[in-house]
């Protein structure tokens, strides 16, 4: 364990705390989670996740599916984008835009079962 905890505090489970700080990933790591889940946070962008569940879809389809301008959908895509949740496929004029990964659908997937559990 490092010097750098607070001497003031007595730890009762030296051998936990020992355990939990090897165990526990590096501060910018951490920043880059809760950075995630920020973006995961919006209950927009959550239904474009979601909606991308099933097939892929374009911002006109989008924009229709979740009752949106699509201005308003381009603007929440542009955010998934730079946090690499989603991609975009260009067919002809149209950019079709889908889940950038499994990982993506599994803890979109986990997180329902998680939720419905708790119903």
């Amino acid at each position: 364990m490092t010097d750098k905890f607070n001497t003031d505090i007595i730890p009762v489970n030296k051998d936990l705390i020992d355990k939990a700080f090897k165990t526990m990933p590096n501060i910018n790591d951490i920043a880059d989670l809760a950075d995630f889940f920020k973006v995961m946070g919006d209950s927009t962008r959550l239904q474009i996740l979601m909606s991308l569940l099933s097939s892929e879809l374009c911002v006109s389809d989008l924009s229709y599916l979740l009752n949106m301008s699509q201005s308003a959908i381009s603007h929440q895509l542009k955010a998934l984008r730079n946090a690499k949740l989603i991609k975009g496929r260009r067919d002809g004029k149209l950019i079709y835009y889908s889940l950038d990964d499994d990982h993506i659908k599994c803890i979109l997937d986990d997180s329902m079962v998680h939720i419905k559990e708790n119903q």
